[in-house]
């Protein structure tokens, strides 16, 4: 997240790459731009679009449509770096120093609440953006304090791979929905000739952002959460303790292989697209590029995908995605907000889905037979998309995900036990909560 997109697997990596910001969010400074923001500017006129690395020149298509609409509103794509990190730290600086060089930014979902909070972004008009049709999960990344600040855009959460083959040689006939599903049936898959030297399972359990998403993830599927509705930590409850002994005890006993430590979005998927294991966490992206029919994938033609599974049931995935939002210091905040309002209406994000796979944010796209028969993995997303939660909407992110990575990895790495990791990570998520 079989047909192969338009555009190719190069073009799918392309987007992955460019949405490193899932892995990483950078530190909660404050300064610079903490005070008011300026006034709203309604100015109409030529405006800039800050955006990762255009890596397959689909995002410039977009623009190229809206410029031949508006000659005098023109917009201009500005490449930042491909580092989700370095990206974060250009709008940051910009931000800080009340630049107008950037008009309309794109934010990784978890920054939403960051820019808002500083009056680095502006409020968008929920009436022009026909906010009802967004999925509701991706509206919600966009939202802070009761207001859209990020009209979404790219959306998504994690979904399970597995290998339909070796399920069915060891006589499987469904996806698990539950880990102890999961367990046992890596366990019947060991005892095939199919099976033999084929790992269990693996996600993004690497200490960077991906081993937070991962967590978050194990503690929803457990009925549990991070932070609740209030914004207070809640990590040492019975249900989040199970959620990281789901972890915990998947490299223990080896549900996890040992190199699952390792593990980032990449590796992951080249580890399961090369046949070495039986399921797999990851995005959608993966999905084409273990679909290729160039020989570049072992497992084509052998692969479905699921939701995650649960401790009781299906679990729940962390959204990730991207948001577009208007700069508090652009000179033409009018044609900003009816640009973003552009990219993100339903019939263009239609023919943008076209060309490449990554989970767009309007509703209707999952249930559009054209794009199902391109993108197979559509109904499972849209459903996974309904137990989807944000990661925690806190102004300082990332520190928040800084304390998970290191105490989720010590619990995994046997330093410390589950009760004493999650004890410590609810002391040092308290004085970071909003």
């Amino acid at each position: 997240m079989t047909t192969r997109p338009t555009g190719g697997a190069a073009a799918v990596l392309a987007l992955a790459i460019a949405l490193g910001a899932l892995s990483a969010c950078g530190s909660g400074d404050g300064g610079g731009g903490s005070g008011a923001a300026p006034a709203a500017n309604d100015g109409r006129g030529p405006i800039t679009f800050a955006t990762g690395k255009d890596l397959t020149q689909t995002t410039q298509k977009l623009v190229d449509t809206w410029n031949a609409a508006h000659p005098d509103e023109k917009a201009r794509i500005i490449e930042l770096p491909e580092d989700g990190d370095q990206v974060r730290q250009q709008l940051v600086q910009n931000a800080q120093i009340k630049s107008d060089a950037y008009d309309v930014v794109r934010l990784d979902a978890v920054w939403t609440a960051e820019f808002a909070a500083r009056r680095w972004v502006m409020p968008l008009p929920q009436d022009t953006m026909d906010t009802g049709t967004f999925v509701p999960a991706a509206l919600q990344t966009g939202m802070y304090r009761g207001k859209l600040y990020g009209a979404p855009w790219l959306t998504g959460t994690g979904i399970l791979y597995y290998r339909t083959d070796l399920l069915s040689a060891a006589g499987i006939d469904k996806p698990p929905a539950t880990w102890a599903e999961l367990r046992e049936a890596c366990g019947k898959v060991e005892k095939t000739s199919e099976g033999k030297g084929v790992d269990c399972y693996a996600g993004q359990f690497s200490k960077y952002e991906g081993l937070t998403v991962n967590y978050s993830e194990a503690v929803q599927s457990a009925g549990g959460q991070v932070f609740d509705a209030s914004g207070r930590p809640q990590v040492t409850t019975p249900q989040a303790k199970e959620g990281l002994r789901f972890l915990v005890d998947g490299f223990k006993q080896g549900t996890i292989p040992a190199k699952g430590v390792t593990l980032k979005e990449e590796e992951s998927r080249r580890a399961f697209q090369e046949g070495k294991l039986v399921f797999h966490r990851n995005w959608a992206y993966v999905y084409a590029m273990a679909a290729a029919k160039d020989g570049s994938s072992k497992v084509n033609g052998k692969f479905d995908v699921s939701p995650l599974p649960g401790k009781d049931g299906p679990g729940s995935g962390t959204l990730g995605g991207n948001n577009l939002s208007v700069s508090a210091f652009s000179k033409h905040q009018a044609s900003a907000r009816d640009f973003i309002a552009h990219i993100v209406g339903l019939e263009v994000e239609r023919e943008y889905g076209k060309v490449q796979s990554f989970p767009l944010s309007r509703a209707a796209l999952y249930d559009d037979a054209e794009m199902i028969k391109l993108y197979p993995y559509l109904p499972v997303m849209k459903k996974s998309l309904e137990n989807a939660r944000p990661r925690p909407v806190v102004v300082r992110y990332s520190e928040v995900s800084t304390a998970i990575q290191e105490q989720v990895s010590a619990a995994i790495s046997g330093a410390k036990s589950i009760d004493q990791a999650a004890a410590d990570l609810q002391t040092a998520l308290g004085p970071l909560a909003d």
